[in-house]
C-alpha cells in the first residue's frame, strides 16, 4: 500500500519529522485504522525518495510515541490510540498548523484583523 505521503526537500523541517507529522495525521485522523500494516522503512524510503536511516527514524520516534508498533518478522502496524491521546494529537497538529500560517501572514504584513477575515473565508469553504 503506497501512503499518501509528500515530502519536500525545500522545507526547513527534517525529511524524518514531515514523514513523522504526516504518519501521525493520517493515524489520528484515522484514514490509517489500528492494526494497518505499513510500508518496511525500506519501501517507503523509495517510494519518498529519501534515505533508509531517514525513515527509520521516523518510524521509531512514532513508535516510542505510541502510533506503531513492530512485530519481529511481520512488519510494522498502527497501534490503537486512547481517545484523550487522540484528541491532544489533533489539537496540537492544528495548532501548530495554523501558528505557522499565521506566522507567515504576519512575515507578509498582514494584520491580525486581516488573517481573522482569511481564516473565516477559509472557514467558510468547507
Amino acid at each position: 500500500m503506497k501512503l499518501p505521503i509528500r515530502v519536500s526537500e525545500d522545507s526547513r523541517e527534517p525529511i524524518y519529522h514531515q514523514i513523522e507529522y504526516q504518519l501521525k495525521t493520517l493515524i489520528v485522523g484515522g484514514k490509517l485504522p489500528p492494526g494497518t500494516p505499513l510500508p518496511s522503512i525500506r519501501v517507503l524510503a523509495s517510494e519518498l525518495s529519501c534515505s533508509v536511516i531517514t525513515t527509520r527514524r521516523a518510524y521509531q520516534n512514532l513508535e516510542t510515541s505510541g502510533y506503531i508498533k513492530t512485530v519481529q518478522g511481520k512488519g510494522t502496524f498502527v497501534r490503537e490510540i486512547e481517545e484523550p491521546h487522540k484528541k491532544e494529537t489533533k489539537e496540537k497538529v492544528v495548532y501548530d498548523a495554523l501558528q505557522k500560517a499565521i506566522e507567515q501572514g504576519m512575515q507578509l504584513g498582514a494584520t491580525k484583523e486581516e488573517l481573522r477575515v482569511i481564516f473565516d473565508e477559509v472557514l467558510k469553504d468547507f
